[in-house]
């Protein structure tokens, strides 16, 4: 039996969303107070930043508080990228990213924050861990993983058979709605043949 070999052009249609504003939700660690003894703590924002952000550098993270009260107190930041792309403001604990970053080559960075007495450089609290995570904007269009999908149907095969199938991908976040999602559409042959959003 013969069979028509077909060929035709897909055109890739990614949904758009807005990522919208991501907002910092204060994340307060209660003091403990125990026998008249006050327990010290970090006091954290949530820290997160959105990539790509088009504003003039630097960028506000969130920011790194202690409880401790002390006049000669400064904030010192350890880790990935500490010094380089983020820095913070030691008096105040302000943290701030010094580049544009992009969540596809980096989602989240750990950092360690320290209050030291900057007379004697003594620690006066114990250091703490923190993730800056970095939210997804939906910039990446999605592509085939290959460049040419074949297809063959028997002639006279009942409407609805299947000719193939074609992947396309998306490297924005999963998790956020609408940004890795693909649709897909014919552009030319549409009279003869359809295609349905799992491609």
């Amino acid at each position: 039996m013969s069979h028509l070999i077909l060929l035709f052009s897909l055109f890739l249609a990614p949904a758009f969303a807005d990522g919208g504003s991501q907002k910092s939700t204060p994340n307060l660690c209660a003091n403990d107070v125990s026998h008249k003894r006050q327990k010290r703590d970090w006091i954290w924002n949530q820290m997160h930043i959105k990539e790509e952000i088009d504003t003039p550098l630097p960028h506000h993270v969130g920011k790194i508080t202690s409880s401790v009260r002390n006049s000669n107190a400064k904030y010192i930041i350890e880790g990935e990228f500490a010094n380089t792309i983020f820095k913070v403001e030691e008096t105040s604990g302000d943290v701030y990213a010094f580049e544009r970053l992009d969540r596809e080559k980096k989602a989240e960075y750990e950092l360690t924050a320290l209050i030291i007495d900057r007379t004697n450089n003594r620690s006066l609290e114990r250091p703490s861990k923190f993730i800056i995570k970095v939210y997804d904007i939906n910039d990446n269009a999605p592509v085939f993983v290959q460049k040419v999908f074949n297809g063959s149907v028997p002639e006279m095969s009942p409407v609805g058979t299947s000719v193939t199938r074609v992947t396309a991908v998306d490297a924005d976040d999963p998790t956020v709605s609408g940004h890795a999602t693909v649709t897909y559409q014919v552009t030319a042959g549409g009279e003869y043949f359809t295609i349905d959003d799992s491609g």
